[in-house]
């Protein structure tokens, strides 16, 4: 049996939906940008600063910034308890499982704070 110790919301039904509501934000933000690109078609780079520029747009890339962290650590705590078992890997399974989610959790942290800076910095 898989313990809820390294999962993010400590419940499937919290998952499945932390996953379906991430993708939905995910979805929204590329329609967005797709939507803009297509209705500003001589777009230079003065057009995509002031874009990103807004506030509200950062906020937005902010949200869609989390959204991506949640949704990429659900799915990677899925493999990870799906794949990473005791069957696969034998006695080291929970050092493997340990590690890699260890691994993908410094990662994400890592990206959302250079994603942070790079939408909040200069």
């Amino acid at each position: 049996m898989v313990t809820n110790v390294t999962n993010f919301s400590r419940s499937g039904l919290y998952d499945w939906m932390a996953q379906r509501v991430s993708a939905v934000v995910l979805a929204a933000y590329v329609l967005f940008l797709l939507g803009f690109i297509i209705c500003n078609p001589g777009m230079g780079y003065a057009e995509w600063k002031a874009l990103f520029s807004n506030n509200l747009m950062r906020i937005f890339s902010l949200l869609t910034l989390l959204a991506l962290s949640v949704h990429a650590w659900v799915g990677m705590w899925t493999i990870s308890t799906d794949y990473l078992t005791q069957m696969a890997l034998g006695k080291w399974s929970t050092v493997v499982r340990f590690l890699f989610q260890a691994v993908c959790g410094v990662l994400m942290f890592a990206f959302f704070v250079w994603g942070v800076q790079i939408f909040w910095g200069n």
